[in-house]
């Protein structure tokens, strides 16, 4: 809860998390690229925005689990939400060795770097905030 209140809630956390998720990412595009003349080499990919997308969502109640034996009830909470590398389901032979497009990992590089880029600059946007709002300053 403290960490929520000094990283500013919600935004923040699915930031970090983002941040988390996408680092991930850009080991697995590169790992995959690395293996793309790897015989029978199955290409992996991160999945994250799906079960963020769960946790933002407002209209999904929330539980509160009062019991470590308890069922998790209801959409998760921004802060538990994990990131996880999955082995997609894809039979084709793009490139006729296995299932790696290089011009699909480049592509998806290159979207990933944007997505990395732009989070780090909100996060910053929202730091600068909070520091000059302790600093007495007029926050822009």
């Amino acid at each position: 809860m403290l960490h929520e209140l000094i990283m500013g809630g919600d935004k923040n956390t699915a930031l970090a998390k983002s941040l988390d998720a996408r680092m991930a990412r850009q080991k697995v595009i590169a790992n995959n690229i690395a293996n793309v003349e790897t015989p029978g080499y199955h290409r992996k990919e991160v999945k994250f925005e799906e079960s963020l997308a769960d946790a933002l969502n407002r209209s999904l109640l929330q539980g509160a689990k009062t019991n470590a034996k308890h069922f998790e009830l209801g959409r998760p909470r921004v802060g538990d939400v994990q990131f996880e590398v999955i082995e997609p389901v894809d039979h084709t032979m793009s490139s006729g060795v296995n299932n790696v497009d290089i011009d699909f990992e480049m592509a998806s590089l290159a979207e990933n770097q944007i997505g990395f880029s732009y989070a780090m600059k909100m996060l910053k946007s929202s730091h600068d905030k909070l520091n000059a709002a302790i600093q007495g300053q007029p926050v822009k």
